[in-house]
């Protein structure tokens, strides 16, 4: 097993993608390379030696020494608020990586895909439509997206570029946009009915997100019949939409 040991990180590039959440780039020399779903640790160490790390999905695929990462600002935490607010290009961290095994997908796959994502759990999935689109891959995608407003969407730009073969619906549970045809509200049955893959197709499901959500998704998808080892978890705190 390989061992993971902190790299020097430098922040080559950054963008805002909403009004709390940052995508920042960094140069990793050595970096092993990832896959699309994995995650990295991030850690900071003060002038006086006190250090705080966290983890994140990385947002994009492999490519060379680069790591990027989306970043949610949680209020009163240790990281987030200087990677959102304080980190400038040239500045420096740690990251240990990649982390993960199991919640990524792989360009080879020929099952149908559905991504469910709510909140900052759009991450990974991010990855995967990214390293699909970078691969050439002709695999059918299917994206629901669940968050609170419309303001809260990352990559909203992206995602509204056609994409042949990528379907993206959205689900709001606070406010919606003016004559959205769908109240606000959580993801429900027929959302994943509508939106996703009949069970029979035997698609790849890939949930991520707060754990409140992604284990109602992943009842809703065993009720709908989607086999429990096709369907793939990942999890963080009550951080998302």
């Amino acid at each position: 097993m390989r061992r993971l040991t902190w790299r020097p990180a430098r922040l080559t590039a950054l963008r805002d993608e909403t009004a709390s959440a940052r995508t920042l780039v960094f140069q990793v020399p050595g970096w092993p390379g990832h896959l699309a779903g994995q995650h990295v640790d991030v850690k900071l160490t003060a002038e006086d030696g006190y250090s705080a790390q966290r983890s994140y999905s990385m947002s994009a695929p492999a490519n060379g020494d680069t790591v990027e990462l989306t970043v949610e600002r949680v209020p009163d935490g240790e990281v987030s608020p200087y990677l959102t607010e304080v980190i400038e290009p040239g500045d420096q961290v740690e990251i240990r990586g990649p982390v993960g095994g199991w919640f990524v997908w792989r360009p080879e796959s020929t099952s149908p895909v559905l991504l469910v994502g709510g909140g900052s759990g759009i991450v990974p999935l991010m990855a995967m439509i990214r390293e699909r689109r970078r691969a050439g891959s002709r695999v059918p995608f299917r994206l629901l997206y669940s968050l609170r407003e419309p303001g809260g969407r990352y990559y909203a730009e992206e995602l509204r570029r056609p994409d042949a073969g990528l379907d993206v619906g959205y689900i709001y549970t606070r406010a919606v946009p003016d004559g959205w045809p769908r109240p606000a509200g959580r993801i429900l049955l027929d959302d994943l009915a509508e939106g996703g893959w009949p069970a029979g197709f035997e698609p790849e499901c890939y949930v991520c997100g707060p754990t409140g959500f992604v284990e109602a998704t992943a009842d809703l998808l065993l009720a709908l019949g989607h086999a429990p080892e096709r369907i793939r978890t990942e999890r963080f705190g009550p951080t998302g939409g």
